[in-house]
C-alpha cells in the first residue's frame, strides 16, 4: 500500500508538512496520494545512517552482496500488478513498456550479483617483493578497488524503473558496497515508495545494514541541494537534463571536499546516412527512422533527434517520405505537462531560427499530454552557423541537415557538442572512404552504431553509455552495463603488508 511517505533506512518518515501530488498524463489529473516531501532532519539522519552502514556494508563478501541484489529483484517481481499498475498511471508509457522496463531492471540487478559474485572485477594486481634487486629492492605491492562510501541518486523522469530507484545506478553502486540514497522523481512517486519498500525487505531479508538503502522525496533543487552538500555523501549519480545535471556537478565540485557526480545529460545523437544509402534504400531508412524517432514518443537520451545527408532530389524525396511515415504514427501520450511543454517550447525555439523548415507535422487537435511529431529540414551551411539548432528536443522530434558536401558534414560533425552516440548508415562499398568519418565520431561520441538506430541501450560489459560533455560529466565511464560499477570505487595499493591485514582477495 503507497503511504506518501520517505523510506529513511527501514522506517517510514513523514516529519514535514510539504506534500506533492503525481500527475495521471493520459487523463490529465492528479494522482489521490499525498507524498511528503523530506525536511533537512530527515535528509541528515537517511545520511548518517548511509554512513554508519557503510562501515559495515563495504565488507560484506561479495557473494552476500550478489545474494541482496537478487533478492531486490525478487521482492521487484512480487510486487506484480500493483507495480505495473502505478507505474502506467504516473507515466502514461503503456503497459507492456512498465513489463519490459520491469524486466531490464530485474536483468540489470541479476547481472550485477553475477559480476560481484567472485572478486575479479576489482581487477587486483599483486607485484610481490624482490628484496635482492639492484641498485634498490622492491617492496611488496598489492592493488584493489574499494568503495567510495554513500552514494546519491537522482532517479530520472523517462524511465520510472530502469533508471530509478532500483535502477542501473542504484544497482552498480550496491553491487560496488556503496549504500544509497535515492532522491525519486517526483513524477512517479508512487512506483519508487513500492520499488524503495521491496528494496527495504530485500536487505532485511539477507542481514543488510539499515541504513544501506533509503529512499527521499521532493520537488525542485531543495532537497537534492542538501543531499550533494552533505559532507557524508560521496558520489552522485545523474540522469536528466543538462541544467540539473550540471547544476548537481557544480554544487559537488564546491564543496570543501569535492565529490564526483555522474551525470548521464542531453544528446541529439546525429545520425548519417550517406548518398548511396539514400540512393539505395531512401524508404526502408525512413521506415526504420520513423519508428525510432517516435519511439516511446521520443523520450529516449538515445533518440535521434538530427540527422545529417547530402543534399541531392533524392535527398529532398527521403526527408518528406521520412516526415509523412513519422506523422502517419498514432500521436502518443507523453510523461506529464512539464516534459510535453517543454518538448513544444525547445521545438518552437528550434524551427524558430533562420532557414529551418517544417516539412511534416501532426496538426489537428491531440489530448493534453500528446505529442504532435514533427520533421524540420535546414540547410548545412545554415546550421553552421547557428549552434541554437543543436538543442536537444526531448520527444518524437528530427531535424535533418542538407549537406552541401562530405566535408561540411565532418565539419558539422567536428562542432557538434559530446554525444552518447552517434550513428553511420552507408554501404559496403563505402567503407573505404568511411575512415574520416569515424575518426569524426570518434571524438564527439560514446558509442558509434553502424546500420542501425541509436534507441536501446544494451545491458553488457562491452557498453559505453556516456560521452563527451554535455553527454555526460565523466566521459570514461559508463552509465550503463557492468563497468558502470567503476564510478564509485577507488583505487587502494598496500605496500609491504602483512597477510594478516590484507583484503581476502590480495592474500598471499
Amino acid at each position: 500500500m503507497i503511504t506518501g511517505k520517505n523510506y529513511i533506512g527501514n522506517k517510514l518518515s513523514a516529519k514535514g508538512d510539504v506534500t506533492h501530488s503525481t500527475i495521471n498524463p493520459k487523463l490529465n489529473i492528479e494522482n489521490p496520494t499525498p507524498f511528503f516531501e523530506a525536511t533537512q532532519a530527515e535528509v541528515n539522519e537517511a545520511v548518517t545512517l548511509a554512513w554508519d552502514a557503510f562501515k559495515v556494508y563495504r565488507k560484506v563478501p561479495g557473494s552476500k552482496r550478489a545474494a541482496f541484489l537478487n533478492a531486490i529483484a525478487d521482492e521487484i517481481l512480487a510486487l506484480d500488478q500493483e507495480l505495473i499498475d502505478m507505474y502506467t498511471t504516473e507515466s502514461g508509457l503503456p503497459e507492456g513498456r512498465a513489463i519490459g522496463e520491469r524486466g531490464r531492471t530485474v536483468y540489470q540487478l541479476r547481472t550485477f550479483a553475477d559480476l560481484v559474485s567472485n572478486e575479479d572485477w576489482r581487477e587486483n594486481v599483486i607485484d610481490e617483493a624482490i628484496p635482492d634487486r639492484e641498485p634498490l629492492p622492491k617492496e611488496d605491492l598489492r592493488k584493489t578497488l574499494i568503495p567510495l562510501g554513500p552514494v546519491v541518486v537522482f532517479a530520472a523522469s523517462n524511465f520510472p524503473l530502469a533508471f530509478s530507484t532500483a535502477g542501473g545506478d542504484t544497482a552498480s553502486a550496491l553491487a560496488a558496497g556503496c549504500p544509497v540514497i535515492v532522491k525519486a522523481h517526483a513524477m512517479h512517486s508512487g512506483t519508487a515508495e513500492l520499488v524503495a519498500s521491496a528494496i527495504i525487505k530485500a536487505a532485511e531479508k539477507t542481514g543488510m545494514p539499515n541504513g544501506v538503502f533509503s529512499n527521499i522525496m521532493g520537488r525542485g533543487r531543495t532537497v537534492g541541494t542538501a543531499l550533494v552538500k552533505h559532507p557524508k555523501v560521496k558520489a552522485v549519480g545523474f540522469t536528466g537534463s543538462i541544467s540539473g545535471g550540471r547544476a548537481l556537478f557544480d554544487l559537488a565540485s564546491q564543496r570543501e571536499e569535492p565529490i564526483p557526480v555522474f551525470a548521464e545529460m542531453g544528446s541529439i545523437n546525429p545520425v548519417i546516412i550517406t548518398s548511396k544509402a539514400v540512393a539505395k534504400r531512401s524508404e526502408a531508412i525512413a521506415t526504420t527512422y520513423a519508428g525510432s524517432i517516435t519511439l516511446g514518443t521520443g523520450q529516449f537520451c538515445t533518440n535521434p533527434g538530427l540527422i545529417l545527408t547530402i543534399e541531392s532530389d533524392k535527398t529532398q524525396a527521403f526527408i518528406e517520405d521520412l516526415a509523412n511515415k513519422t506523422i502517419a504514427i498514432e500521436p502518443q501520450c507523453m510523461l506529464g505537462p512539464n516534459i510535453k511543454s517543454g518538448f513544444v517550447e525547445n521545438g518552437e525555439s528550434v524551427i524558430a531560427q533562420e532557414g529551418v523548415e517544417v516539412v511534416g507535422k501532426i496538426k489537428g487537435d491531440i489530448e493534453a499530454n500528446y505529442a504532435a511529431s514533427y520533421i524540420a529540414s535546414v540547410s548545412g551551411t545554415d546550421f553552421l552557423a547557428n549552434p541554437k539548432m543543436h538543442q536537444e528536443v526531448f520527444g518524437p522530434f528530427s531535424l535533418v541537415v542538407r549537406c552541401k558536401d562530405e566535408t561540411q558534414l565532418i565539419q558539422i560533425v567536428d562542432g557538434l557538442e559530446g554525444q552518447l552516440t552517434g550513428t553511420i548508415i552507408a554501404e559496403e562499398e563505402e567503407y573505404a572512404t568511411l575512415h574520416d568519418l569515424v575518426d569524426a565520431l570518434e571524438n564527439r561520441v560514446g558509442r558509434i552504431i553502424f546500420n542501425g538506430v541509436p534507441t536501446g541501450v544494451e545491458v553488457c560489459p562491452s557498453m559505453q553509455h556516456g560521452g563527451p560533455y554535455p553527454a555526460s560529466t565523466d566521459s570514461r565511464f559508463t552509465a550503463v552495463g557492468t563497468g558502470s560499477i567503476k564510478r564509485w570505487v577507488r583505487p587502494i595499493s598496500y605496500q609491504s603488508f602483512p597477510d594478516a591485514l590484507l583484503p581476502m582477495a590480495l592474500k598471499r
